[in-house]
Formats: structure tokens, C-alpha cells, sequence
């Protein structure tokens, strides 16, 4: 739905106003609470190479961790896929021209299941609007996760992208029907047990789960409510709840260097909140003494996950000697294989693996050359990565 009174505006006001809001695309169907978490993780997953790329991938196992469905059950991401790829997404908004541009397509493409992995596409229409900060609003996942209710993720989702505007603007009951997902059915044409059923509980568990407070408000046609809006300021409780979204990190000395380096926002966040600053400090301080580096971005993303650096004053991993040393340089080179979105949940999955302190800590400084883990590692990579270590002689770690 547009906010922005046309009538009253033109020219650069028309972009200036434009600029300032985020513009909603709305997707219609019936999503369940795990399509809903599937769509944003796909997202999130393609971002960095949403325009650049057709197609994109991910390994079913990290999708599955990713929005917390710990199952081997692939006929159910297969039917959560079929899903997106049957939803349509809507936008109506002025673009930079102030010209108006409505457009609708389906959310996914494609989708295919394949030796586990998934591969899936965007039609280049909706990859340009998802990809436009000023349009689309990424949702935090570590956020998502807490949601126990489609309803509530759903309401989430269409108020965050208003969040820098403060509200939602009006919406007629018959579109936010749609937006939950509720739409045809009779019994939510009544605003009293929609209100009851459907509003009060997902405004509860916003407030509850979220970084941001949401509190509707209705307007009437006589006595009939009409219209609902939503009006949306951050939630003080954020720091409790522990789901920083990375804002504070951008106005730290580590970022500013990350970005000088040419290290992209997304990833910037995503490096501080893995390793820590001291370590991409450390790691910055190593690459930017390297010489002859065509890529220093590529070469700190080697350093990070390598973890090496300041022990390695060198600009190659030494040649394997042994079976371990052969065994850590392909798992070194499996990591380094695979997306930014793919190594943060093969770290969480693993750190959720070890219940002894000893070997978390050791694991969160050495990362995957923990001395301390080497054989849970090894175990680990095999399960992820069969035949990893295939020509490698059995020896005791």
C-alpha cells in the first residue's frame, strides 16, 4: 500500500519522499510459519549475489538449521518449496522517477532438490526490489527463530519494513487479511474474532520475541472497523533479548576499517559478530602487511576462517606432511568452499555439538584448527562432506 500522497507532491519532492520509506512488497497465499522462516533464510543466503547471479544454492542440511527444523524429512522442505514457488509477490511504489510501477511475480522461480543440495532463483524483477535496501527490509534470523506463530511472523515482517517510518499506514482489513494469510475465510470477516484470533496474539509475541513494539490502531465507516494501522518503535528490551542486528557494530573502529578494505556492510557485521573484534583486528593487522595480494578482501575471509595469521607469517598453507595435516588442509579448503550464510551455521551447528566449556572456548579462538576438537571436527566434516577424506590413511587424532 502506498503512503505517499501523490496528489500533493511532485518532482524531487516525489523521490526525496520516496527515499525515505521503505515500500512493501506484499506476498499473498496462505504461508505456513516454516515457509515464512524458508523464504527469509533463502534470501539472506542469496543477498550478496542476488543481482549478479541467476541461480543460487545451499546445502539442505544448513537450510534445515537455519530455520531451526531439525529433521531429515525432505518431502517436507519439498513441499515448503513448492510453497514459495507457488506465492505471489506484489509491489505497488513510485520509483526513483516518481513514475508509479506495480509489478507481480512469484516468489521463488524455480526449486530444485539435488545430491542435497538446493538450488533456487528469483525473477529478476523481484531480485532487484528484494535487493534494494529503500524497498526491502532483510529480517534478522536469530529473530525469526523465536517465533512460534505464522500469524505473529507474518505481522512482523510487513511492520519491520515500516520500522524507519514508524508505522505501517493504513491498511483495509481486506489487505492485511491477505498479508496474514487469513484471506477467504469467513469467519475472519467478523474484526471481532479476527482482533481476538488473529491480532491480539500477534502483537503479543512481537512485542515479546522482537526488536521492535507494535500497537495497532482501527478506523471506522460508522461502527464497522474499515482500516488497521500499526504503529512501530523499537523495543527497549533488545539488549536483554540478545539479538543485536549489528547496527552498533557499524559505528566501531574495526568496521570502518572492514569497509575501507571494501569488505561489504552485510559481511563486515557478519565477521565481527563470528570471530570478534579482536580477532578480525589481529587478522586486519596480518593482511594489510601481506604484499602482492590481488584480493586482500579474499585473502582476510581465508585468514578468518583458516585462522591463520598471526602464528603464520606466510602467504600459503604449508604443503600437508602427514594425514592430519592432508585431513585439516581439505577441511580448511571445504570451509573457505562455502557461502558466508553456509560457514556461520556450520560453526553454530558444531558449537551446538559440544557441551564441555573446555571445548567451546577452544573452538570459538582456534576456530576449525582447534586442537582440542580435532577429532570432533574431522567426525564432523565427514558427516557434512562425504568422501571429504577419501585417499587419506586412517590415523588416530
Amino acid at each position: 500500500m502506498d503512503e505517499i500522497p501523490k496528489d500533493r507532491l511532485s518532482g524531487a519532492l516525489r523521490r526525496g519522499a520516496v527515499k525515505k520509506h521503505v515500500a512493501a512488497i506484499h506476498v499473498s497465499g496462505k504461508l505456513t510459519l516454516l515457509q515464512r522462516k524458508l523464504s527469509n533464510v533463502l534470501l539472506l543466503n542469496a543477498y550478496d549475489t542476488l543481482i549478479s547471479r541467476s541461480r543460487h544454492q545451499i546445502d539442505a542440511r544448513t537450510l534445515c538449521l537455519m530455520i531451526g527444523y531439525n529433521s531429515n524429512d525432505m518431502d517436507t522442505l519439498k513441499q515448503s518449496l513448492r510453497g514459495l514457488a507457488e506465492t505471489v509477490a506484489e509491489w505497488d511504489m513510485l520509483d526513483e522517477k516518481g513514475q508509479q510501477e506495480w509489478g507481480v511475480s512469484s516468489l521463488l522461480s524455480y526449486a530444485k532438490l539435488k545430491g542435497g543440495i538446493c538450488e533456487y532463483a528469483y525473477s529478476p524483477a523481484l531480485a532487484e526490489k528484494l535487493h534494494d535496501p529503500k524497498v526491502f527490509a532483510l529480517i534478522n534470523l536469530n529473530i525469526q527463530r523465536r517465533f512460534t506463530s505464522g500469524h505473529a511472523l507474518a505481522l512482523y515482517e510487513n511492520c519491520y519494513r515500516f520500522v524507519r517510518t514508524g508505522s505501517t499506514g493504513w491498511w483495509p482489513l481486506d489487505l492485511f487479511r491477505r498479508l496474514m494469510g487469513i484471506d477467504g475465510s469467513s469467519y475472519y470477516e467478523t474484526f471481532k474474532h479476527l482482533n481476538a484470533k488473529v491480532i491480539k496474539p500477534a502483537v503479543a509475541e512481537v512485542n515479546k520475541t522482537s526488536n521492535i513494539l507494535v500497537s495497532p490502531e482501527t478506523r471506522k465507516t460508522g461502527r464497522v472497523v474499515t482500516e488497521i494501522r500499526f504503529r512501530i518503535k523499537d523495543n527497549p528490551q533488545l539488549a536483554i533479548l540478545d539479538i543485536d542486528d549489528g547496527e552498533a557494530m557499524r559505528h566501531g573502529p574495526v568496521y570502518a576499517r572492514l569497509r575501507h578494505l571494501g569488505v561489504s556492510d552485510r559481511l563486515a557485521r557478519q565477521w565481527l559478530k563470528a570471530h570478534g573484534e579482536d580477532q578480525v583486528t589481529a587478522k586486519l593487522d596480518y593482511v594489510e602487511t601481506r604484499k602482492n595480494v590481488k584480493s586482500k578482501v579474499g585473502y582476510l575471509s581465508a585468514a578468518l576462517d583458516g585462522d591463520f595469521g598471526a602464528e603464520q607469517q606466510r602467504d600459503d598453507i604449508p604443503a600437508p606432511t602427514s594425514a592430519r595435516a592432508e585431513r585439516l588442509r581439505r577441511i580448511l579448503e571445504a570451509v573457505k568452499a562455502r557461502t558466508p550464510t553456509q560457514r556461520d551455521a556450520d560453526r553454530r551447528l558444531f558449537l551446538s555439538q559440544l557441551q564441555d566449556s573446555a571445548a567451546r572456548d577452544d573452538f570459538s579462538r582456534h576456530g576449525w584448527m582447534s586442537p582440542l576438537n580435532a577429532a570432533r571436527i574431522a567426525e564432523f566434516w565427514q558427516e557434512m562432506s562425504p568422501g571429504l577424506f577419501d585417499g587419506i590413511e586412517v590415523e588416530a587424532v
